[in-house]
């Protein structure tokens, strides 16, 4: 069975379609270092969905190459391709007449693991997502949209594989689970560091998750492949700059926790943790009409403060 993360390039990627003008994805190139998560991002059109189907072979290259780990898509067998990835989309599609258990257990099954196994890796799954031992034996239907994608997150990386397709996972989702859905992701993928292919067409979204932002202009033609922190602070050209918003500065502070700041001596007034990120303490300064914040340890205990100034600064 698959085991470690795996190194994805593209190489001069190309898809174009019969009758239609121009191509859907054009000479894209970059690579997605073995654990990272890249997240691929662009307008309507941009080839973001068609770029993420081409590495699982849903639809098969003009031109160019895509690689795993040094080894064509194209010289794989397409049945041990797909096993060997996993691939969670935005309405899950977790088979309705199985338990949760067992749809978990799908892609472990076809490796001819037995039960016992799959009923303990189903279990350690349940409870890395975040979900009771209980929902083992419940249906999709008996289960929140927002329950069903944790299960969706779980069955994708059951049989341990190197590389995870994911297309706007939690698009459906409402903004509260969302967020919840997002900090549980990269929580996860701490335990179990996969490279991940994630398409969104949320900007935030992909300043948050990803590691690596790939901006895709319309015609799936590549604007720029950078960190986060320099597509904000250095955006390859007017486009970049536009579909990043005139908000980028703002952006920027969700790049940033509390921890990276020099604080000042302990002090009264709205309390934030270490791990908060910037923009999320500077909103709630902003909320409170609080001059300082009060920063606190895992403990809960005030270790020091940070004025709304230096919050901006």
């Amino acid at each position: 069975m698959p085991g470690q993360a795996a190194e994805l390039v593209f190489d001069n990627v190309t898809k174009r379609y019969e009758g239609r003008e121009g191509d859907a994805v054009h000479d894209l190139s970059f690579t997605v270092p073995a654990g990272e998560i890249c997240v691929l991002v662009g307008p309507s059109g941009g080839g973001k969905t068609t770029a993420l189907r081409l590495v699982n072979r849903l639809i098969e290259l003009t031109g160019g190459d895509i690689r795993i780990d040094d080894q064509s898509i194209r010289d794989q067998n397409l049945v041990q391709l797909r096993r060997g990835i996993g691939y969670v989309i935005q309405q899950v599609g977790l088979f309705p007449h199985m338990t949760i258990e067992e749809n978990i257990g799908t892609v472990p099954r076809l490796y001819g693991r037995p039960r016992p196994w799959i009923k303990a890796r189903s279990a350690e799954l349940l409870d890395l997502v975040g979900l009771d031992p209980s929902y083992a034996k419940r249906y999709p239907s008996q289960l929140s949209g927002g329950e069903r994608q944790r299960v969706g997150l779980a069955r994708a990386i059951a049989a341990n594989p190197p590389l995870m397709l994911m297309d706007e996972p939690f698009g459906a989702i409402d903004p509260i689970v969302r967020a919840r859905l997002q900090d549980a992701f990269l929580e996860l993928q701490k335990e179990v560091r996969k490279t991940v292919l994630f398409v969104t067409h949320d900007i935030d979204e992909a300043i948050k998750l990803g590691s690596r932002i790939a901006i895709l202009r319309t015609g799936g033609q590549l604007a720029q492949y950078d960190t986060p922190r320099n597509i904000l602070e250095k955006p390859a050209d007017d486009f970049v700059a536009e579909f990043v918003g005139h908000d980028r500065a703002l952006k920027a502070l969700a790049l940033h926790t509390l921890a990276e700041m020099t604080l000042g001596p302990p002090a009264d007034g709205p309390q934030c943790p270490l791990t908060m990120t910037v923009r999320e303490a500077l909103s709630i300064a902003i909320e409170k009409h609080a001059s300082v914040i009060a920063v606190t340890d895992d403990s809960g205990k005030v270790v020091g403060s940070v004025t709304r100034e230096e919050l901006v600064s």
